[in-house]
């Protein structure tokens, strides 16, 4: 994809959406990074059910480690691998409060530092929480960048790499919400509705489909 492309790429994108944002729901950059952790391999839908009663219950660090992992689990007992993340939220906690002082410290470094946290959940705190450039390179977005051409790499960090590179200045604030809703609503896995989809033209991938029905043009 040509620079001009990937310019008029995220101009479309930009238009149709111009302030997104994550779909987890949090008050603070704390209740942010918890959804993020109990986000992996689970529905957003999924953590906001069980967050909305945790977060009013336990809207801080201290709060949080002072339930334990045995008062946690059934906040959270419906959102996959529950018993290894309340495991890791009460770690976490500990160690936000040993050694920074309850704070969600603003460095990528100090945040992989914590436990269930890995470089794509932190790179959602840090554009979200932080306003940082990051992109948070997730399954939506690793099938957009290859299926559309804009990034192509067969890892996610590959992918994030690629696209630090090429997405235009500009939008690298707001190009990770751009891509995984898209990824989300429109690209999607088994088939993607590219006959509503706002990039087509400028899209690489070859099995691209008219109508609501799948036919497909080549």
């Amino acid at each position: 994809m040509t620079q001009a492309q990937c310019h008029e790429l995220f101009a479309r994108l930009r238009s149709a959406n111009p302030d997104p944002v994550t779909e987890l729901q949090y008050a603070s950059a704390f209740q942010l990074l918890i959804a993020v952790i109990l986000s992996a391999q689970a529905t957003d839908k999924s953590v906001n059910l069980a967050t909305r009663k945790l977060f009013a219950d336990a809207p801080t660090p201290q709060a949080m480690l002072a339930l334990g992992e045995s008062g946690l689990t059934p906040y959270i007992s419906r959102i996959g691998l529950y018993q290894s993340k309340a495991r890791n939220v009460i770690a976490t906690c500990r160690q936000l409060l040993d050694r920074h002082g309850g704070e969600v410290p603003p460095s990528r470094a100090a945040l992989e530092a914590l436990p269930g946290v890995g470089r794509k959940t932190a790179n959602v705190v840090l554009n979200t929480a932080f306003g940082e450039p990051t992109i948070a390179v997730d399954t939506h977005i690793f099938r957009v960048a290859n299926r559309t051409g804009l990034a192509v790499g067969r890892t996610p960090l590959a992918v994030e790499l690629e696209l630090l590179q090429v997405v235009p200045e500009g939008f690298r604030q707001s190009a990770h919400h751009w891509l995984l809703l898209h990824g989300r609503y429109v690209c999607k896995a088994r088939r993607p509705d590219c006959w509503r989809c706002p990039i087509a033209d400028l899209c690489a991938y070859p099995g691209k489909a008219d109508d609501p029905g799948g036919t497909a043009r080549g």
